[in-house]
């Protein structure tokens, strides 16, 4: 049996009228060639830690054309493979004035895609959106998909993952069965986008991406006594540099435009090669992923895009925290100010996406702000103790566990709704994943930019049943009011605005998509469903949909 030299991609990543960019992993040092159009364009790998990598950066492309792209290793073509079911790759470039159509959302395991896997994870929806698209059928394509965080889970680690490990360590040392360097990074990330259906699909479909805390481990940054805690492990260095390392290769280097990709410190190394081998980064990577966790503000991997009358702001809401106590914020003082400078009117849509959810169902957004409150101190020293325990063991960490930058942000995006920062947009959306299952909220406002909060999660690994009446008794029903009471008993300040539930909540693995149109912001949740017993070729069924139409004068929310 022949090995390919191609090991994972083509994807297409940032893709924009006339330029798009294709990255790889390829087995060994090579020459990368992509041929579209009549023209090739050809790239030299890199090298992390004995991995090789290209991304290639097609220019000069036609707006609004979509091309057929082949790949070639050293000269042999090596995609698309001949024998694949799969239609051929192609490279769609935006078309000026057309109105945003995107998929999005978070959380996504990687497990088989057999029997036993869809009982324990439920069917993956990326893949059978992926499925739906190579037959041609009446779906259109988007834009592009935003993974909105955990796009592989490196501290709960599959049967395969767990494999791997056994065969180079002994997975009864710390950190036992989670992941604890680059090369178990690049495994990881294999079994995640190696499924031939997937893997079509992205090699086709333009993708964005930011991290959530299981990219890296759970509760990452929850809190400066978490920090210490993993600090203090002889794994948890290992951990970080591996995973900040590997996520700007696998995820963060796709999402730059060439214009961005040139400010970055660790592609001009790469670009600045000139010479005929392989250039390694492996050093120069780690010391950028060390400092990156050390130093938040030496780096950032947030980003922003327009689309036409569309603009999209990913916002990391892990790495840019600032833990200290007294100045504890989601975004530190840097990073809040970059959002400001892009959180303004004049867009007929203001899309924010950020891996949690900005606006949690009240009750628990009420919970989160009292745990917060308590574990600084609101109550004394014991309960503080007990807050940290309690927000670690429920993940009491979202944009309401930090009330300073949710109040600020909020300020902001009232602002931009009552047209202070230029005119204001129809609909100001927040897109999230995270917390296990999908809903769409929104402010009450009876005038100005309707407000809303639209989450999809999981895309496969949906929560037990039991945790998800837990869930829902947490988020909805007495909750608001109970919540609202602790809050206040530890005063902590009422939000500056109401918001409700619009649809949801559902628990199932989902794939969210958005279209811009002309009566609104259209939303639907797609999820995978098995006939029979044809556990490879699941169809895809609409959960829910909701039209996010302009607010006329007087108009109520919802």
């Amino acid at each position: 049996m022949t090995t390919s030299p191609l090991v994972l991609g083509p994807m297409m990543r940032y893709v924009d009228e006339t330029s798009a960019s294709i990255w790889v992993e390829t087995r060994a040092a090579a020459r990368v060639t992509l041929r579209a159009g009549g023209r090739d364009w050809v790239t030299a790998t890199f090298a992390v830690h004995g991995h090789h990598y290209a991304l290639v950066e097609l220019d000069g492309l036609e707006p609004g054309t979509v091309t057929p792209y082949a790949l070639a290793i050293n000269g042999s073509q090596v995609w698309p493979d001949p024998a694949s079911e799969f239609p051929p790759s192609m490279i769609a470039t935006l078309q000026p004035g057309k109105p945003l159509r995107m998929a999005f959302g978070s959380c996504r395991t990687s497990v088989p895609h057999d029997k036993p896997g869809n009982r324990t994870h439920g069917v993956d929806s990326l893949r059978a959106y992926a499925l739906k698209m190579a037959s041609g059928g009446d779906e259109s394509w988007p834009d592009l998909v935003a993974f909105l965080g955990d796009q592989v889970y490196a501290d709960l680690t599959s049967e395969q993952m767990q494999e791997f490990i056994r065969s180079r360590r002994d997975i009864d040392e710390p950190p036992g069965e989670e992941l604890k360097d680059y090369e178990e990074y690049a495994h990881l990330y294999n079994l995640a986008w190696s499924d031939p259906a997937n893997r079509w699909l992205l090699s086709t479909l333009p993708s964005a991406m930011i991290f959530d805390d299981h990219d890296i481990r759970d509760d990452w940054n929850t809190s400066l006594s978490w920090k210490k805690e993993m600090e203090a492990t002889s794994w948890w260095h290992g951990r970080i540099v591996a995973g900040l390392a590997s996520y700007w290769v696998y995820q963060h280097l796709g999402n730059l435009s060439p214009k961005e990709r040139a400010g970055d410190p660790i592609w001009q190394k790469i670009a600045d090669h000139a010479g005929e081998d392989e250039i390694d980064v492996s050093a120069a990577l780690d010391s950028f992923a060390d400092r990156a966790d050390q130093d938040p503000v030496s780096y950032r991997w947030s980003y922003c895009r327009d689309f036409g009358d569309t603009r999209l702001i990913v916002v990391d809401s892990r790495a840019a925290r600032d833990l200290t106590p007294d100045d504890r914020a989601l975004l530190d003082k840097a990073e809040m100010a970059w959002l400001d400078g892009r959180m303004h009117g004049g867009f007929r849509h203001l899309l924010v996406a950020t891996s949690l959810p900005f606006l949690l169902p009240m009750g628990l957004h009420y919970v989160e702000s009292w745990n917060e409150a308590i574990s600084q101190g609101a109550w004394g020293k014991p309960a503080a103790r007990a807050g940290e325990k309690l927000r670690q063991a429920v993940d009491l960490e979202h944009w309401g566990a930090f009330q300073n930058s949710f109040q600020e942000v909020a300020a902001m995006v009232t602002e931009v709704a009552d047209g202070k920062r230029g005119p204001a947009p129809e609909t100001i959306a927040f897109l999230s994943g995270d917390v296990h299952y999908s809903y769409v909220s929104e402010v009450e406002r009876s005038s100005g930019s309707r407000i809303v909060q639209a989450v999809c999660s999981p895309i496969r690994n949906p929560l037990p049943r039991l945790m998800r009446s837990f869930a829902a008794i947490m988020s909805y029903g007495l909750a608001t009011p109970v919540g609202a009471l602790v809050a206040r008993s530890a005063k902590v300040p009422d939000p500056p605005f109401r918001w409700s539930g619009l649809k949801g909540p559902w628990f199932d693995n989902n794939l969210a998509c958005l279209e811009v149109a002309p009566e609104g912001l259209k939303l639907w949740w797609q999820t995978g469903v098995v006939d029979g017993d044809d556990q490879l070729h699941p169809r895809l069924k609409l959960v829910s949909s909701v039209t996010v139409a302009p607010r006329q004068a007087g108009e109520p929310a919802g």
